[in-house]
């Protein structure tokens, strides 16, 4: 019997893109799950692959291998009405608001297209009514529908962008990397405006950061990238709480602590060497040649993503298997 209550099921799942230098392997063997009304957070440094990753769970990138199923129907498989049933229920809210709004488009056509191309408006004042309530809804005016977006600030335009997925009435909305383009005072107020809308909206989110503080914020459950794999997934408090992982626990010691002497006294937690290629990745873990850990098994054998305790799960030899 099909379980509902899972919106994204993840298994196994590879990316790779074939290059002058090799095949790079952008994400190699990722397991996950999300379940109705959650937000998993994807974090990991720069070219770990979490772009690629939601990008492939929603078939913008055709996977390698794998499998992803989106309320049990295979992702990849999908095919004319179901097709175009699923694009209106999984949007996506992109990194770059400069980029990913057309400029020379109104704000009125632009959050518009959906509702056109889904035929959810039965009259142009139908229509016209529809985006103005958007546009209230993510705390802009109805009167900034007719401009253009170059007139916007940046925090502005990452509002149009979020009116765009939200025209639709999605259920399932992929983040990715919201955020990270934007002033540090503004990043606040729109993972503040994500999380209201899920409540509001009973959404689901895959949201994808490089941030672990502003991550902790938005998620209820955390997975770790290095380097095309998962490390660690658990939920967002025993990550914190209980890192298990080195790369993990590296990555936390990293994150500033607003009292001073806390601060002063904390152990900063610094990586050694470079960051192996995705074109030539280690044979064993990933993360052995950057870590003090790391031992001639660690080196040759890649370790297995395991459940150490309830629903937090592991890939490290440190821990073995049960």
């Amino acid at each position: 019997m099909e379980n509902t209550d899972k919106i994204l099921e993840v298994s196994h799942l590879k990316k790779y893109f074939k290059t002058g230098k090799g095949t790079l392997k952008a994400v190699d063997d990722v397991s996950f799950t999300i379940k109705k009304g959650e937000t998993l957070g994807i974090v990991g440094e720069s070219g770990c692959g979490k772009t690629t990753c939601g990008r492939t769970c929603i078939g913008i990138y055709e996977k390698t291998d794998g499998q992803v199923l989106y309320k049990g129907k295979d992702v990849h498989g999908l095919r004319g009405a179901e097709r175009k049933a699923f694009t209106k229920e999984v949007q996506i809210i992109f990194q770059d608001p400069y980029s990913s709004l057309d400029p020379k488009m109104k704000v009125h056509d632009i959050i518009a297209e959906g509702l056109r191309a889904h035929h959810m408006c039965q009259s142009k004042e139908e229509e016209q009514k529809k985006v103005q309530e958007l546009l209230e809804t993510v705390g802009l005016n109805a009167e900034h529908a007719t401009r253009y977006v170059h007139e916007f600030s940046g925090g502005q335009r990452q509002r149009i962008g979020i009116a765009r997925a939200l025209a639709v009435e999605p259920d399932f909305i992929v983040c990715d990397e919201p955020i990270s383009a934007l002033d540090v005072s503004i990043q606040a107020q729109i993972v503040n405006l994500l999380i209201r809308l899920q409540k509001e909206k009973g959404l689901t989110y895959l949201f994808i950061a490089h941030d672990l503080a502003m991550v902790k914020h938005i998620s209820d459950r955390v997975a770790v990238m290095y380097l095309g794999t998962v490390a660690e997934i658990t939920d967002s408090d025993s990550l914190y709480q209980r890192p298990l992982h080195p790369y993990t626990k590296a990555l936390l010691s990293a994150i500033p602590i607003p009292d001073p002497k806390v601060e002063e006294g904390k152990e900063r937690i610094k990586l050694q060497g470079e960051l192996p290629s995705p074109i030539d990745p280690p044979e064993g873990c990933r993360f052995a040649s950057r870590c003090k850990y790391a031992t001639d098994r660690c080196r040759t054998e890649r370790p297995k993503l395991l459940e150490m305790e309830r629903g937090h799960f592991v890939a490290c030899h440190l821990y073995g298997e049960k």
